[in-house]
Parts: C-alpha cells; structure tokens; sequence
C-alpha cells in the first residue's frame, strides 16, 4: 500500500509540476528575454510591383537607389511621399512596466496608413499587443474599451511597423498602448497628436 502511495503521489507530481514549470516560463522569461527587430521603413507600400518582381525585390532596388550618390535634379521633384498624420512619445505605464520611442502614423502614397515605432524598447511580457485606443492617456484597463487591435508586439525593442485598417477613422483615437493581453495590464502609452 505504501509503494502505490508514493507511486500516486509521483505520478500527481510529474502531473502538476510539467504545466506548472511551462506556465512558470510562459511568464517569467520575457523579464529577462528581449526581442529584438529592425523593420525597415515601408518605402515601397505604395508602389506597383513589377510583373516578375516580389515586394522584397522592389524594397531591395529602391534600397539600392537610396544610396547612389546625390545629383542636381534639373525637374522639380512631385509632392508625393508618406506623411505624418500623428505623432506621440511613449511613457511608462508604472514603475515597472516602462517604454520609451515614438509612435508615428504614416499614410503612404497609397492611401495606407501605417503606425511606426521607432527607437522603441518597452518591458517585456507576455503576449504584448499593439492597441490604438480612444482614451488619450489611459491608465488602466478600463480605459482601452473601445480599442482596435493591430496585432502582437513584434518584438519590445527596435522599429517596427503595424498596417492600420483602412475603415478606421483616426480622429476616434487617442493613443497607442502596448498591452499585456492574458493580465489586462498597461505596458507603456503614447498619447497621439
């Protein structure tokens, strides 16, 4: 009896410990794991691709062309180009969850809009989101109701870039919030202006 006991009692422990070491990891590693991307600016968003040619081709070639030597251009150049429609710095949510770097959006030659973060670093966590939010320096939880999701946070440091859908009426939103999705907990806000 006192064999099948300790076997039981084996048997529970392997049963508990194995999820409980993966949930232990799932939350406790992005504290001292960062991710890191460098998303290039998307120059080409706007531009036709080339029947034969991939987006990464014609990224590549306007790459390229970038970084030929300047010259006295003899024709006035159009006004074309992505603009900045809004702009704001991100700020820590609380003492511990802390960012830093702009947030900008663009609207490309297209029509399309995208939101940018540059120079960007924020606390790392579990399942971060990328939120526009109505509320223009939310606090808490209860202040992202109302929010339009752009997607997981790519990686909580360097520039990156976030689609935003074009039925979105910006003048409706205040802020970007970087949020932790399973605790509902504020990561870092920058409020839009």
């Amino acid at each position: 009896m006192e064999l099948l006991n300790r076997r039981n009692i084996a048997i529970a422990a392997v049963v508990i410990g194995i999820p409980a070491i993966a949930l232990g990891w799932w939350l406790l590693s992005p504290l001292f794991l960062d991710s890191e991307v460098d998303e290039a600016f998307p120059m080409s968003a706007g531009a036709e691709v080339p029947a034969g040619m991939t987006q990464e081709d014609v990224e590549a070639e306007m790459g390229e062309a970038a970084d030929q030597p300047d010259t006295e251009a003899t024709e006035p150049m159009p006004d074309s180009g992505p603009t900045a429609l809004l702009s704001g710095m991100f700020t820590d949510a609380d003492d511990f969850h802390q960012g830093t770097g702009t947030a900008t959006v663009y609207e490309l030659e297209d029509g399309s809009r995208v939101l940018r973060l540059e120079d960007f670093e924020v606390t790392n966590g579990p399942d971060l989101h990328v939120l526009l939010v109505p509320h223009e320096s939310p606090t808490s939880r209860d202040d992202v109701a109302g929010y339009v999701d752009l997607g997981s946070l790519k990686g909580n440091i360097g520039d990156q870039n976030y689609d935003i859908p074009a039925d979105i009426d910006l003048s409706e939103f205040g802020s970007v919030v970087i949020y932790c999705q399973p605790f509902h907990v504020l990561f870092s806000v920058a409020g839009l202006s």
